[in-house]
Parts: structure tokens; C-alpha cells; sequence
């Protein structure tokens, strides 16, 4: 009883946590909540064959409301680009889809390497050239561009994370301000959690190692208790966003991605 009122616990502030970094930063708050989650899973002795599948399952499950109230709270602000949603979000969706497949089949060591490896070259561009030469003058057209939003799908829903990590980097680096990348990346999130959540259940439905309460890879218990947390708290990450100037907006999401990158990579090799 005690280890599970210990993981409720985690759970609320977990929820808190990535409900206010959805917000601040426009992640879904699965850069956080994966990581503590596998932790906390693995305390309560879940199969480590699956640990990292239920967390991310969980992750994406859990980003779904927290999108809509980060993205609802940008859209207040005009920080939402619904022309690049459009013209982005069928890409997302079929990268969102292939890369649950592909999460499903690898070992979950794997997926913490090539997300730390990721975030880390994201970190030092944001943190190091926070002001550098944009790539082009505005989002690109085109059909090679949208391999750009198929990758950001397929990686962000093998990580468990709500795509933020690496759209706000890409919505940069053409050129767009760093607040009306954050929103748009919100609501790509919903596009990517929503498909990526439904792919998990279905990989899990007949693993009988998934822990009590559990909707495939998806636990409903994680569900219950991070996801009001974390559309409680998104609105309070908006707020504090636009009380930071781009640049330094821009220093403060790739130091947050070091940190969580450097953490994957301690857990994963020790």
C-alpha cells in the first residue's frame, strides 16, 4: 500500500512539473513525466522488458488534455499559427503512427539513447545560438519539406513526448518567433499524443506483463492522477512563457533539455 500511495504521489508532481513546462516551453510534458514514470514504474516492480513502453504509452496518453489546455491558453494570446498546423498535421499524424510501431518492436535503452543524442543537439543550438541565421525567411513549401513534420511525429511518439522538443527547434530555424513557436507546437502535440496513444493500446492489448489497470501499454492510474495536474498547471507555464524575452526564452529551453538529456544518458548506461 505504501509504495503505491508513494507512486500516487510522484504521479500529482510529476503532473504539476510537466503541466508547467507544457505551457513555458509548448512540450507536452512527456520529456518529464517518461523518465520519472519508468522510475517509478520500475519501484513497484513492472517488467523492465516493458518499463519504458508503459511510460511513454502513459506520457502520450496524459499530453493529450494537457495540448489542448497549452494550446488553448497560446491561442488566447495569438500565438497560434493554424496555416502551418494545416499544412503540417497530416505528416505528423503518419510519422506519430510509424513511430509507435517502431517504439513497440525495440528495446527501451535504445529509445533513451537516441532521445538523449537528440535533445542534446537541440540544447547547444538553443542555448549557444539562441539568435543564429534562420535556415530560410519563413516555413518552407514543398514535398521534400514535409519529410520535416513526418520526422517530428515518428520521433516524438517513440519518445512519449508531444513533439515541442523538436518542433519549436524546426518552427525556429525558419524563422519563426520563438512565443508563435511554442503555441503551434502545443497543438501539433494533440496530432501526434492522440494517434500515438491509440497505437500503444493496441501493441499492448495481449502483453499480460503490463501493470493492474491498464489499457494496453497505457495506464489508467498514471492518467487519472497526472492529467489533471497537468492542465491545472499548463495556463501557469503560459503566463510565465510571456514573461520572458525570446532570446532568453530560447537560452531557458535548451538548458531544460540538457538537463534532461544528461539524466536519460546517467540512467540509461550506469
Amino acid at each position: 500500500m505504501d509504495s503505491f500511495l508513494i507512486l500516487g504521489a510522484a504521479m500529482l508532481a510529476t503532473g504539476c512539473v510537466a503541466g508547467i513546462l507544457a505551457g513555458l516551453f509548448g512540450i507536452g510534458g512527456g520529456i518529464v513525466i517518461v523518465p520519472v514514470l519508468e522510475m517509478a514504474l520500475g519501484f513497484v516492480g513492472v517488467d523492465p522488458a516493458i518499463r519504458m513502453h508503459v511510460a511513454i504509452a502513459t506520457s502520450l496518453a496524459t499530453i493529450i488534455p494537457t495540448s489542448i489546455s497549452s494550446a488553448r491558453g497560446h491561442h488566447q494570446r495569438q500565438a497560434v499559427d493554424f496555416e502551418i498546423v494545416k499544412r503540417w498535421a497530416p505528416f505528423i499524424l503518419l510519422g506519430a503512427l510509424a513511430g509507435t510501431w517502431i517504439a513497440a518492436q525495440v528495446h527501451s535503452r535504445v529509445l533513451a539513447i537516441i532521445f538523449a543524442m537528440l535533445a542534446s543537439i537541440i540544447a547547444v543550438k538553443m542555448i549557444f545560438f539562441p539568435e543564429s541565421r534562420n535556415l530560410t525567411d519563413d516555413v518552407p513549401r514543398g514535398p521534400l519539406i514535409n519529410a520535416i513534420p513526418t520526422a517530428i511525429g515518428c520521433l516524438s511518439s517513440m519518445m512519449g513526448i508531444g513533439g515541442g522538443t523538436f518542433s519549436v527547434m524546426t518552427l525556429t530555424l525558419f524563422n519563426q518567433p520563438i512565443h508563435r513557436a511554442i503555441g503551434t507546437a502545443a497543438l501539433l502535440g494533440l496530432v501526434i499524443s492522440l494517434p500515438g496513444t491509440v497505437g500503444f493500446i493496441i501493441a499492448g492489448w495481449n502483453d499480460v506483463r503490463v501493470p493492474a489497470m491498464s489499457l494496453g501499454y497505457v495506464s489508467l492510474i498514471g492518467v487519472a492522477l497526472i492529467s489533471p495536474a497537468t492542465v491545472l498547471t499548463a495556463s501557469l507555464g503560459v503566463q510565465i512563457a510571456h514573461l520572458f524575452s525570446e532570446k532568453r526564452l530560447s537560452i531557458l529551453f535548451g538548458v531544460f533539455l540538457m538537463i534532461a538529456a544528461v539524466r536519460l544518458s546517467y540512467r540509461t548506461l550506469v
